[in-house]
């Protein structure tokens, strides 16, 4: 339902069309994207208008104040200039990582856009509002979050950390993320060996190496060389966030348990230490 005010007129609106208030009255089903788009504004806008403490929750029969041009053709939304917003509904077994990588922002943005009380902490069927602008896969980092320790050990093995940065931007691969795990792997040593024979900056195993060469390379891969090392360990972790679509949590417990495993038995307890500490660290390399 809509009803037009008596003639409002938006403050600063002095050339072309008329600017003027709708009130829109909340039908069942509706959202604040779907809202917005009928009218050509958008969420934030609408957010601001009427002061709402949460993106997310509307109901049937409630009055949202909207601010339209009047220049704006029947059916077409005018450009406010602002950003735009879609909705995603949190499925079974998803993270706000997977979600952030696969909308290519950041958890911040996504805390903030919905105002959630804790980074870690959503629930299957939750709406979550995502930048629907950010097209490009997140590409900076800091370690300002990082303890001043850390910080200087990352600092002297910034070649090894730019190669990083280097082959997950190639690679479309967030940038923390990819530098998370390498840390986790081997605290960005070409020279750590695992126990299980796994080597270098990403530990690849020798037969891992090998097939990321064969089924995706489609080149040669050197385990024992940190260029060639660090391309197949970001190409096979890649391939593990496509697989299992932006999931974060699987996508980790394949690159530690292996794809087998995940497909055919899920995320083994052994994991989720190691996934955690990803995650953490993600989040603390992000710009």
């Amino acid at each position: 339902m809509i009803i037009l005010s008596s003639g409002a007129r938006a403050a600063g609106s002095t050339n072309g069309a008329p600017s003027r208030v709708v009130v829109h009255v909340v039908n069942p089903g509706e959202n604040l994207t779907t809202i917005a788009a009928r009218y050509g504004t958008s969420v934030t806008a609408i957010v601001a208008s009427n002061q709402l403490g949460n993106a997310n929750h509307i109901v049937p029969g409630q009055r949202l104040r909207i601010l339209t041009s009047g220049a704006a053709p029947a059916g077409q939304p005018a450009s406010t200039g602002a950003p735009t917003t879609a909705v995603h509904v949190v499925s079974s077994g998803e993270t706000l990582s997977g979600i952030a990588w696969r909308n290519a922002t950041s958890i911040a943005v996504l805390v903030s856009l919905n105002h959630l009380p804790s980074a870690g902490y959503i629930q299957v069927g939750q709406h979550l509002l995502v930048p629907s602008t950010h097209r490009s896969i997140q590409t900076s980092w800091s370690t300002a979050r990082l303890g001043a320790q850390t910080q200087g050990l990352m600092a002297r093995r910034a070649w090894t950390r730019d190669l990083i940065v280097t082959e997950a931007q190639r690679a479309g691969v967030p940038v923390s993320l990819a530098l998370a795990v390498a840390w986790q792997e081997s605290g960005w040593r070409q020279s750590a060996v695992s126990g299980a024979g796994a080597i270098g900056v990403m530990q690849l195993l020798p037969d891992t190496a090998e097939w990321i060469a064969d089924a995706m390379l489609h080149a040669p891969v050197d385990i024992h060389d940190t260029r060639s090392n660090v391309r197949a360990g970001v190409t096979l972790l890649k391939h593990y966030l496509v697989r299992y679509r932006g999931d974060l949590r699987r996508a980790l417990a394949a690159y530690y348990q292996g794809q087998r495993a995940v497909d055919r038995h899920g995320i083994f307890p052994v994991s989720r230490p190691y996934i955690a500490s990803i995650l953490l660290l993600e989040e603390m390399l992000e710009p």
